[in-house]
C-alpha cells in the first residue's frame, strides 16, 4: 500500500538559459545550510565544472539537499539548454514537483516550453518563480500571464494551470508574494515548496525497488549509481540484484551508501522509499537500470530520451602535427573514451562509420557535441571532427528532416536582416512581438539552417541578435539550404607563417593565423573573399640582397587575424574539411592535404555526375 513522506521532498529546478537557477541554489544554500562562510567564496557554488564556469551555463544535472523546518528537501539543478535534454529528462524521475524559473523580463523561452512540457507528462506538481524582478525593464505580472497562457498551450490540467508563484531576485536574496514589496530572505519560497509540493509516494512495506538516473565517478572508489528509492529500504551490506537491459539479471552487492547533505554526501546503514541515494560497490551498473530485492526482481520502466538530431564524425588525427600536443592520439583511445561518455551521457550515439576507423557520434546539437569535444581535448585526447549534419528519417516513404522553433531578439531596426537570412533557409515567421526598442521573431526552421546561421546573424545585427531555438519536430525534407558563401586560403607548405606572406594575403580575405604560428600543407590559414578556394604560401619569406633602393622597404602592418571558437569552426567547415582538436589548438583542414588529391578528387565526382 503506498503512502506519502511529509517528512521529505523531492523538487527539481527547471528553467531556460541564464534565467538564475544556479543562482537560486546559492540563496537556498546560505539560508538553509550549517556552512561555514568561506565556503561561500564563489557565485553559482554548483557550477564546479571549469567548462560551466567559462560558458556560464548549467551542462550536468547536480544534487543536493537541505532541511527545512524539520523536512529535507532534495534539489536537483537541471541544465537549461535544451541540447542537454537527456541530463533533465532523467533527473526528472527522481522528483514529484518542479520549480519553473522564469526571467521577469524575457519570459517563458524555447527551453522553459521545453523542460516545462517533460516535467508536465511525467505528472510533476509545478510552482512558479518569476525571477530578476530587480531588472529595469522587467514586467512581472504580464509574465506570469504568459506562464498562463504556455501551460494551456501544453494541455496541462485545470488544476495545474492555476500554478501557485512568487517573485524574486535572486542576485539580491529574496523572494516575496508581491512584486512592490521587498523581503529579505527567500523564505517564503521555502515556505512554498513545502506546502504545495507534495512529498513522495512510496511503498514501504514491499521489496526493494530503485532506478538508476545519474552514474558519478569517483577516484577512489569508481563507479557511483545515483538515484531515488522508489520502493522498500536499502540497506549498507545488502545483496541485490540488477535488472539491466536486454533482460539481463546481475547479483551485487551495497558497499557504501550516500544520501545527500548540503553540497556533499553523508554515508548513513540504510535509506527509505523516497530518498535519493548514491551506491558504490557496483562496477557494472548503468543509467536506467533496476537494482531490486534478489527475492523479487522487478525492473522499472527504463528511461526512455529524445532522439539525437544531429551528428558528426569522429576520427585520429592524421596531420602532419599529430601526436605532438595530444597524449590520447589512436583509435583504440578514442574508441574506450566515446564508449565510457554513453556510460552517463544518455542522450549520445556512438556506432563505427563502415570501412573506416572513424566513429559517427550524434547528439541533440552542436552545443551538445561541442562540450564533449572540449571536455575531451581537457583530457589530453587528440582527434579531428567532420561537419556536423542532421539526421534524416522516412516516414511513410517520405524524407523528413528535423525542424526547431527559433526566437531571435533583436533590436526593431535590425529586422530586416534577420527576416532575409532566416527565409533563405526556409525558416518561417509564426509570431512577432515587441518588448521596448527589440522584437521578439518566432520562426519554425529547419535544423539544418541553424547551422552557420549564429555568426551571420551577429554579424548582420553588429552583434546585437539573440538566438534561442530547440527541437519541434520532424517534417518533410526541404530544399537546399544556402551553404558558406566564400572560399578558404590552405596553405601549400609547412612551416610557421611570416609577417612578410601574411601582409600580401591579407588583401584576399580574412586570415586565421598569425605570424609565427606552425601551418601545414592543407591548413586553411584564412576566408577568401571570393567563392574559390585559393592556395598559397604563407611562410614565403621577402629575398634579401644587399642592395638598398628608396622606396622598397615598407612598414607591414596586419590587421588581427580571427580565431574561430570551437563552435565557429564547426559550424564553418564544409563537408571537405575537418576541425583538428588537440590540447591547445583548434585547427581547420582540408580532409585532402595536397593540392593534387584535391584536384583529382573534384575530376572523379565530376566524372561520377
Amino acid at each position: 500500500m503506498s503512502e506519502r513522506r511529509d517528512d521529505l521532498r523531492n523538487i527539481a529546478i527547471i528553467a531556460h538559459v541564464d534565467h538564475g537557477k544556479t543562482t537560486l541554489v546559492d540563496c537556498l544554500l546560505r539560508q538553509c545550510s550549517q556552512m561555514r562562510d568561506a565556503e561561500f567564496q564563489c557565485d553559482q557554488i554548483l557550477d564546479s565544472n571549469d567548462l560551466e564556469r567559462e560558458r556560464g551555463i548549467t551542462i550536468l544535472a547536480k544534487n543536493i539537499a537541505l532541511t527545512y523546518k524539520g523536512v529535507k528537501i532534495n534539489i536537483m539543478d537541471t541544465p537549461g539548454h535544451a541540447d542537454f535534454g537527456g541530463e533533465v529528462e532523467r533527473v526528472l524521475r527522481m522528483a514529484d514537483g518542479c520549480l519553473v524559473l522564469v526571467d521577469a523580463a524575457e519570459g517563458p523561452m524555447p527551453q522553459t516550453r521545453f523542460v516545462l512540457s517533460k516535467a508536465l507528462e511525467i505528472g510533476l506538481k509545478p510552482i512558479v518563480l518569476i525571477n530578476k524582478i530587480d531588472r529595469k525593464d522587467a514586467r512581472p505580472q504580464e509574465v506570469v500571464n504568459e506562464m498562463f497562457d504556455l501551460f494551456i498551450n501544453l494541455g496541462a490540467e485545470e488544476d495545474i494551470a492555476d500554478f501557485p508563484y512568487l517573485f524574486s531576485s535572486t542576485k539580491e536574496g529574496f523572494a516575496t508574494p508581491d512584486p512592490n514589496v521587498r523581503t529579505d530572505s527567500v523564505i517564503p519560497l521555502l515556505d512554498m515548496i513545502l506546502k504545495e509540493i507534495p512529498g513522495p509516494e512510496v511503498e514501504m512495506e514491499e521489496p526493494l525497488q530503485m532506478l538508476v538516473t545519474t552514474i558519478d565517478w569517483s577516484e577512489f572508489v569508481g563507479r557511483i549509481a545515483i538515484g531515488r528509492v522508489q520502493s522498500g529500504t536499502i540497506r549498507k551490506g545488502q545483496t541485490i540484484t540488477v535488472m539491466q537491459k536486454d533482460d539481463k539479471v546481475t547479483p551485487g552487492k551495497v558497499a557504501i551508501l550516500y544520501t545527500f547533505n548540503n553540497l556533499g554526501k553523508n554515508e548513513v546503514h540504510e535509506a527509505d522509499a523516497g530518498d535519493i541515494v548514491a551506491i558504490v560497490g557496483l562496477p557494472f551498473v548503468e543509467i536506467g537500470d533496476t537494482i531490486c530485492s534478489p527475492m523479487a526482481p522487478r525492473a522499472m520502466p527504463r528511461i526512455q530520451v529524445d532522439e539525437p538530431t544531429l551528428r558528426m564524425t569522429f576520427g585520429i588525427n592524421t596531420s602532419p602535427l599529430a601526436g605532438r600536443e595530444g597524449k590520447y592520439v589512436t583509435t583504440r583511445h578514442l574508441r574506450d573514451r566515446l564508449i565510457r561518455e554513453l556510460e552517463r551521457n544518455v542522450a549520445l550515439r556512438v556506432e563505427q562509420a563502415p570501412q573506416s576507423d572513424e566513429f559517427i557520434v550524434s547528439g541533440r546539437g552542436i552545443l551538445h557535441l561541442s562540450v564533449l569535444i572540449e571536455t575531451m581535448r581537457r583530457e589530453q585526447y587528440e582527434f579531428a571532427v567532420g561537419k556536423p549534419e542532421v539526421i534524416f528519417k522516412t516516414i511513410d516513404g517520405v524524407v523528413h528532416e528535423p525542424f526547431e522553433q527559433l526566437i531571435v531578439e533583436v533590436p526593431t531596426h535590425s529586422t530586416g536582416p534577420v527576416m532575409e537570412l532566416t527565409g533563405a533557409r526556409f525558416g518561417e515567421l509564426q509570431e512577432v512581438s515587441s518588448r521596448g526598442d527589440f522584437s521578439l521573431l518566432n520562426f519554425i526552421i529547419p535544423s539544418r539552417g541553424l547551422i552557420g546561421l549564429r555568426t551571420r546573424l551577429l554579424n548582420a545585427t553588429k552583434g546585437e541578435a539573440i538566438m534561442n531555438h530547440r527541437f519541434e519536430c520532424y517534417k518533410p525534407k526541404v530544399g537546399a539550404i544556402p551553404t558558406r558563401q566564400t572560399g578558404v586560403l590552405i596553405s601549400n607548405s609547412n612551416g610557421n607563417a611570416v609577417a612578410f606572406a601574411l601582409d600580401a594575403l591579407q588583401a584576399r580575405g580574412e586570415l586565421h593565423v598569425a605570424p609565427g604560428d606552425i601551418t601545414y600543407e592543407g591548413m586553411i590559414v584564412g576566408e577568401n573573399s571570393r567563392s574559390n578556394d585559393l592556395t598559397v604560401n604563407p611562410i614565403k619569406e621577402k629575398k634579401l640582397t644587399n642592395m638598398r633602393a628608396s622606396g622598397s622597404d615598407k612598414n607591414i602592418i596586419l590587421k588581427p587575424c580571427r580565431r574561430l571558437s570551437l563552435e565557429e569552426a564547426l559550424e564553418f567547415i564544409e563537408e571537405d574539411e575537418l576541425v583538428e582538436c588537440t590540447p591547445k589548438s583548434i585547427r581547420m583542414r582540408k580532409i585532402l592535404l595536397t593540392e593534387t588529391d584535391r584536384r583529382r578528387a573534384g575530376r572523379a565526382a565530376m566524372n561520377d555526375d
